[in-house]
């Protein structure tokens, strides 16, 4: 059964992706019913369930979830167990956008003085991969296109060179909290285009064009994600 856990067997030009590892499959699988609310926020996580859902011992299943608590998304409670994390108030995601937009259009800036050719190629790559997403099963399909984002918005923080605002924008784990909050294709597509505009600007070595791109996709990406408080 653990086949049916994997994701796009092929990436871009038909080349063959290696395997996953069998607890990458099931940290994907369980990601991704939590980031498209399948297991709703505030949800109870039961391990047994998952073991009869997925097909697999107990043993991936509680390492996938300890790699979910550390990134905020799932919560363990001594004698009682897993359960999803709470969603995010609006109060917490104004001033989630205000901390982003202080700090990331920064690092967009530094990024395309001082990112390698090689990181360059990395993000490009994984825009890439964003865009051919493609998968029947339109919660996994979601949750790989979260997972891309995180690491597209953190190789562009570590390639400002600045350990501190690495750390600090690792630490808020700003796509798996936003993307739990709009399960809809117009939050990808749209990410995608103002994805491009950041990368021209990087590659271009021009510093306010990569802090302008990045200050105008996170003003574009609140509006997207503060629609959910205003009936949107």
């Amino acid at each position: 059964m653990t086949r049916e856990l994997k994701g796009v067997g092929t990436g871009e030009q038909g080349l063959l992706r290696r395997p996953p590892r069998l607890g990458d499959e099931v940290y994907n699988a369980i990601y991704s019913q939590l980031m498209s609310l399948k297991i709703p926020p505030g949800g109870r996580v039961s391990v047994d369930s998952l073991v009869r859902e997925l097909g697999v011992s107990q043993t991936p299943i509680r390492e996938a979830l300890s790699r979910l608590e550390a990134q905020g998304l799932v919560i363990k409670t001594h004698l009682i167990g897993y359960s999803a994390a709470p969603q995010l108030n609006q109060k917490r995601l104004e001033q989630l956008y205000e901390l982003r937009l202080l700090v990331e259009p920064f690092a967009a800036g530094r990024a395309a003085e001082a990112m390698s050719e090689e990181a360059i190629a990395s993000l490009e790559a994984i825009d890439i991969e964003m865009r051919s997403v493609r998968n029947d099963d339109a919660r996994l399909a979601y949750g790989q296109f979260a997972q891309s984002d995180g690491a597209f918005h953190d190789l562009i923080a570590l390639g400002s060179g600045n350990a501190l605002i690495h750390e600090t924008l690792g630490r808020l784990h700003t796509h798996v909290h936003l993307f739990r909050l709009y399960f809809h294709s117009r939050a990808t597509s749209e990410a995608n285009a103002e994805h491009a505009l950041i990368i021209r600007a990087i590659k271009a070595r021009d510093p306010a064009g990569a802090e302008s791109a990045m200050r105008e996709h996170i003003l574009r990406s609140r509006t997207r994600f503060m629609a959910i408080f205003q009936g949107g």
